[in-house]
């Protein structure tokens, strides 16, 4: 099952890479959503071999997942690993400059069943994937505009 998502967002490429790549910034999201998030390396910039153990509860069960960064290509892209007890994911951030200030994004997540519970779990996600394919649009949208607010607030700073 695969998920696309592509928005233009009015900032560098490079400004853009660095947002994508801000993963203190989403692991502080994550725990204020109760998520229980645990590095599992020790490397000082982003780059592959990052990774992260996560815990948290999905459909009144514990799940846990763990996160890779396979690919960290400044300022083209990034690729993530995801994987779970029954389901493997991939997702992959594209960038391209379409300008100085202006960056054309494409996030796509791909899910793949590894079990006969992970293609139960997919299979409920393909009948819902109009509501699940506009909530995830949604969530790309909603960061790329927070990358453009940030940037703005950072103008009006100065900096």
């Amino acid at each position: 099952m695969q998920f696309t998502a592509k928005e233009d967002i009015a900032a560098p490429i490079e400004a853009v890479f660095a947002a994508a790549t801000d993963f203190e910034t989403f692991e502080r999201g994550l725990l204020r959503r109760g998520v229980e998030v645990m590095r599992t390396d020790s490397l000082s910039r982003p780059g592959p071999g990052m990774g992260w153990e996560a815990r948290f509860e999905f459909r009144g069960r514990p799940r846990e997942v763990t996160v890779d960064l396979l690919r960290a290509d400044p300022p083209e892209g990034l690729e993530l690993a995801a994987e779970s007890a029954g389901v493997r994911g991939q997702m992959t951030v594209d960038l391209v400059a379409l300008s100085p200030r202006q960056t054309r994004m494409q996030v796509t997540l791909v899910l793949k069943p590894r079990t006969l519970p992970g293609r139960m779990l997919v299979q409920s996600m393909r009948l819902a994937k109009g509501s699940l394919l506009k909530r995830y649009r949604k969530g790309v949208r909603k960061f790329a505009r927070e990358i453009e607010a940030r940037l703005a607030g950072g103008a009006a700073r100065g900096g």
